[in-house]
């Protein structure tokens, strides 16, 4: 070995190093050692308590919590200046993590972060399965309407027969599915607060319910829609926390009661252009310790109720038709979807096989393309990326999006299998004077069915799980379905089981009936 070398000793049965006497003795050596000892000491002891780790979502989340347009690497907000300003006081540094929204409330739950912010809606089920910060912000949601309906469609009772955009999970939601019946209009649930308005300009809905602070943004960014002035509800924002930070919430509600006082959280309202007239009332109320209700609903519907009140299984029981007709959908679409890929796998894989130069290096590239891109990309670029050309409906696109994407992969199925019949059968059959078309379709075709049918069962499987994804296109399927019962609930214990029993029970009768016909016609 290179350097001095080093003498060993056993004791107590381990082996342990002794190194050399000058490094032993080097008072430098010595002093390094017990200062890293000391840093890893400070370090160990103070890490769990010098940070406040906040979880949020920057995708669409302005004026809450965006990227920085100057700096995209860094984060800007309303709710990141809140964090931080929650941090500076506690002496602590904020760490941001970043949370799909319509999960924040079951990473807190289960200790990710120690505080959600983030546009997040004081509402019923949070209070009743978070610690929940005293509201910071009023909002009223308003609805929004393309300019030339503006005169005739002012309310929800006007909305009679029409297509409704909202975020899922939200208040306006929940006030949607009462209207629906109510005043007989349908509900649609987006992702995002970015498509439901560009849909409303481009006449795929008729409507979008949100809240103010969020249709004022927008409207300053798209062109073609009216905000009607009267308000359907009241809510509020909050902060929320696991359920035993009860502690760390008693001391972030003193934080924000301080910056209502001294007119920081005015400032920083300002700074992001939501200061209203609402503003100083609220803040009144808030500081003369009022209750302040999660919510008021106006324009003559019933405080929408809360699932979170009822037990498990009454809540169960209210949602399982939904999740039934959700389910439907999905069966349909994934029926119809995969009758087309195979439709299309067939011809790709044909031309493959028998084409051209030309006709093979075109499909090649298909599929390539096809597998090489992501399939949310795909559902994206056909249902908005084209609208401007075409405007497909939402349950089209889902269906041509998964039929063309699960095309690709049949193909390769189909092409391996027509490739593994052997050659000797097709030179006889050639040789008996059948055409090539004859030999595809009677000998080849059969035998190539045999041997691709436990992938193609697989793939269906497969599809019925990816049909989740359609939510993205407003497709209420079941997936979409049941993460709205967990959000209403509080909890993804119940629904996580019927959605997967509905799945089994979905996919358990295709894969019976694949393994009998494999039976059948296996080769003895």
């Amino acid at each position: 070995m290179d350097g001095a070398p080093r003498d060993t000793t056993w004791r107590a049965g381990l082996f342990r190093p002794a190194w050399p006497s000058r490094v032993r003795k080097d008072p430098a050596y010595i002093v390094l050692l017990a200062a890293g000892a000391v840093a890893l000491t400070v370090v160990a002891a103070t890490a769990p308590q010098d940070v406040l780790r906040w979880a949020g979502d920057p995708e669409g989340g302005a004026p809450f919590v965006q990227a920085d347009p100057a700096r995209p690497d860094e984060l800007v907000g309303l709710d990141v200046e809140i964090a931080a300003l929650f941090a500076r006081v506690l002496g602590r540094r904020p760490e941001f993590l970043n949370i799909t929204f319509t999960s924040i409330d079951q990473s807190i739950a289960r200790g990710d972060a120690d505080v959600g912010m983030s546009g997040i809606e004081d509402t019923p089920t949070r209070r009743a399965t978070l610690a929940v910060t005293l509201p910071y912000y009023e909002f009223r949601e308003v609805l929004s309407v393309r300019d030339a309906d503006a005169p005739r469609l002012r309310t929800l009772a006007d909305l009679k027969g029409k297509t409704v955009g909202t975020l899922g999970g939200t208040i306006a939601y929940e006030i949607l599915l009462r209207a629906e019946r109510e005043y007989g209009l349908r509900a649609v649930s987006y992702e995002d607060d970015v498509h439901p308005y560009s849909d409303l300009v481009l006449g795929r809905v008729d409507a979008v319910l949100l809240d103010n602070v969020l249709a004022e943004r927008r409207h300053g960014a798209t062109q073609g829609f009216t905000i009607q002035p009267q308000t359907v509800a009241i809510g509020h924002y909050v902060g929320i926390l696991a359920p035993t930070s009860a502690p760390l919430r008693d001391r972030l509600n003193g934080i924000l009661r301080d910056a209502m006082r001294d007119g920081t959280l005015e400032r920083t309202f300002r700074k992001w252009n939501v200061w209203n007239d609402d503003q100083p009332a609220f803040f009144a109320k808030v500081l003369a310790a009022e209750a302040v209700p999660p919510f008021v609903v106006q324009g003559g519907l019933d405080t929408p109720a809360s699932v979170a009140t009822l037990s498990r299984w009454d809540a169960a029981a209210r949602y399982f038709p939904s999740l039934l007709r959700a389910s439907a959908v999905t069966i349909v679409l994934s029926c119809l979807a995969m009758a087309l890929a195979v439709a299309i796998g067939v011809l790709i894989a044909t031309g493959r096989v028998y084409g051209g130069r030309l006709s093979r290096a075109a499909l090649t590239g298909y599929v390539e393309l096809i597998r090489g891109t992501p399939i949310l990309l795909q559902l994206f670029v056909l249902y908005y990326g084209l609208a401007a050309a075409v405007r497909l409906p939402a349950f089209v696109a889902a269906l041509l999006g998964l039929a063309l994407n699960y095309a690709a992969y049949e193909s390769e199925i189909y092409r391996s299998a027509l490739e593994a019949v052997p050659v000797g059968q097709l030179e006889a059959a050639r040789t008996l004077g059948l055409s090539e078309r004859q030999v595809l379709t009677l000998i080849r075709a059969p035998q190539a069915f045999r041997f691709a049918l436990a992938p193609m069962t697989n793939d269906f499987v497969a599809m019925l799980k990816d049909s989740s994804l359609v939510s993205v296109l407003t497709v209420l399927e079941l997936t979409k379905q049941t993460q709205i019962f967990a959000t209403n609930l509080g909890s993804w214990v119940i629904p996580g089981a019927l959605c997967a029993g509905l799945y089994l029970a979905m996919s358990l009768p295709l894969a019976a009936l694949a393994r009998r016909l494999e039976q059948r016609w296996k080769v003895t």
